[in-house]
């Protein structure tokens, strides 16, 4: 059950805190006092987007807090989200918003991802909002209901995967056969494109980098050599002067015969030649610098003009077919494949059209399997929809849930949803015809019949907490009275919260509590207290009365208690 709700700077709700018990819970107040604040912060813990028009004004951050306690039905369920409750079996969600834009999520004081803070409220709780009830008038929300009910999950999952590779295969195909009726004109630019790329006989992607380095070597030669021979001449041995390795050869001589006089001559000595040894290497090192070899005997002029053209060449190719040499030789690849693709188009689209074939008698499978379990699903759920009806003063209604196959120029339609019209249909009037229920309820009518839906769902969803936004809209009188009675009914078996302007609905709740819009410090806030039995009178005669309460609407709110 949801034991709390913390609600911080959202809209007038400054510091709005609510405590729930078990049951069947009512929420009442004045128009404007924050009782759909309430509904739009529980539906930011399910996911909604978290506009920053919500944050209260003048206010950096927003937060809603919801504890949730007697977890053990859902342990199984929130264990598979890797999620465990604290070591007082209790759950703690938040949701946060920054005036930046920014949103947080948190389990247990944990930051998660938004969608692991949706997937694990979605197990705990439901939320029935007035847009839902305003959803009937749009039937292609029928098949998500009916699906919700049969819990159709994991057939509609193995479908969508098949319909995914079909939709994937067929795409194919058409691109082969677009490819093939341009075929001539494919042909031949394929191959342009190829015997160009394969002209420049690029073999190593790494070619442009090697060529820059090797031209500025080139550029750069002259003075290159001059430092190249200034330290060859200084290092290493020469007939022409006298170099570092001579003096520390002459050195180490001079050492040697000092050894009889001078402690630790030798080992000096040895350390001088070691030192000439490294001198000569560094010599012979910046020699390489020039490195003849790579020059392989061509002039340097020449071999600059010829790197030139062709870095020229390799920068036109990459202009036209990559940013990179890597990607030209990639280009070139794709471009071959296409060219095999096409000129062996008819055994490859051949190829397809089987596989194909395939994906389409699997989905089929898949496809028939799902519309088999919707339609056991619709028979039980028009049977539970109707039996809920007759109690809420609907006893002539008849509702139907109706599955058709969809076709499209004659053949069946498949589609992300599989190949079902799912519609659902009611008889309002005996002796008229079954009309979709999205052209023909009213007002009062599709808030019981959306109650009566919920009630279905409820029974199967194993959510712990299902609350309602004002589900009696468009009734009023007796069958108020019974809406209260059901909902009083469902919360032996879940936890019901539900918002409400009915004194009928309010007067069976086992707690009520009253929103209320209060001035501090001249800004408006909500606030929440738990009203006794005199208290429920008087909010009950409230909501039945005038502008001012008489003394017959407190009778009528005392008697409406007494019938509890």
């Amino acid at each position: 059950m949801l034991r709390a709700l913390s609600i911080e700077n959202i809209a007038v709700a400054r510091d709005l805190d609510i405590e729930f018990d078990g049951g069947f819970t009512v929420l009442t107040g004045e128009t404007g006092a924050g009782k759909s604040i309430i509904i739009d912060s529980i539906a930011l813990l399910l996911g909604a987007k978290g506009q920053r028009e919500l944050i209260r004004y003048g206010e950096t951050g927003a937060s809603v807090t919801a504890i949730f306690s007697q977890l053990e039905d859902q342990d199984g369920e929130l264990l598979a989200l890797g999620i465990k409750p604290d070591e007082n079996g209790e759950l703690s969600i938040t949701r946060t918003l920054s005036a930046d834009g920014r949103n947080g999520a948190r389990i247990n004081g944990k930051s998660v991802p938004l969608s692991q803070m949706r997937r694990c409220t979605e197990k705990l709780l439901a939320l029935h909002g007035q847009t839902e009830t305003a959803s009937l008038y749009d039937s292609r929300a029928y098949i998500q209901i009916l699906d919700d009910y049969g819990e159709s999950g994991p057939l509609l999952h193995s479908y969508a995967g098949i319909y995914e590779e079909m939709v994937k295969k067929h795409g194919e195909i058409v691109q082969l056969r677009r490819s093939m009726e341009e075929r001539a004109m494919m042909i031949d630019i394929l191959k342009y494109q190829i015997s160009e790329i394969d002209k420049a006989r690029i073999t190593d992607a790494k070619e442009e980098e090697k060529l820059e380095k090797l031209r500025q070597k080139l550029r750069d030669r002259e003075q290159i050599a001059k430092n190249v021979s200034l330290v060859s001449r200084a290092l290493a041995p020469s007939d022409k002067g006298v170099s570092a390795a001579y003096l520390l050869e002459r050195a180490s001589a001079a050492l040697q015969q000092l050894s009889g006089v001078m402690e630790g001559a030798e080992e000096a000595a040895s350390r001088l030649m070691e030192y000439r040894i490294e001198v000569i290497d560094i010599a012979e090192r910046a020699r390489d610098v020039l490195d003849l070899e790579e020059l392989d005997g061509e002039d340097p002029d020449r071999q600059l003009d010829r790197i030139e053209g062709r870095l020229s060449l390799l920068s036109r190719l990459k202009k036209k077919y990559g940013g990179s040499l890597g990607e030209v030789l990639a280009f070139r690849e794709n471009a071959a494949k296409k060219l095999s693709d096409i000129e062996q188009g008819e055994s490859r689209l051949e190829a397809l059209e089987g596989e194909y074939r395939q994906l389409v008698r699997a989905g089929k499978e898949a496809a028939d399997a799902l519309s088999a379990h919707r339609r056991s699903a619709a028979v039980r759920m028009g049977d539970e929809v109707m039996e809920t009806l007759r109690f809420l003063d609907m006893p002539k209604v008849r509702f139907y849930v109706e599955i058709r196959p969809m076709r499209e120029n004659g053949k069946e339609k498949f589609t992300s949803l599989g190949v079902d019209d799912v519609d659902f249909t009611v008889v309002t009037n005996p002796g008229d015809a079954p009309q979709s229920l999205s052209k023909t309820a009213s007002g009062g009518e599709m808030s019981r019949i959306m109650l009566a839906l919920k009630c279905a769902q409820a029974k199967r969803a194993g959510v712990g907490t299902v609350i309602f936004d004002e589900i009696d809209t468009g009734v009023s009188g007796g069958t108020a009275e019974r809406i209260g009675i059901k909902l009083r009914e469902l919360s032996g078996g879940a936890q019901v919260i539900c918002v409400t302007h009915s004194a009928q609905v309010a007067a069976h709740a086992h707690q009520h509590l009253l929103i209320e819009k209060k001035e501090v410090d001249g800004r408006a806030e909500s606030c929440v207290r738990l009203l006794d039995k005199e208290q429920r009178v008087a909010e009950l005669a409230r909501i039945i009365g005038g502008i001012e309460v008489t003394e017959h609407q407190y009778t009528a709110a005392r008697e409406l208690l007494k019938n509890i």
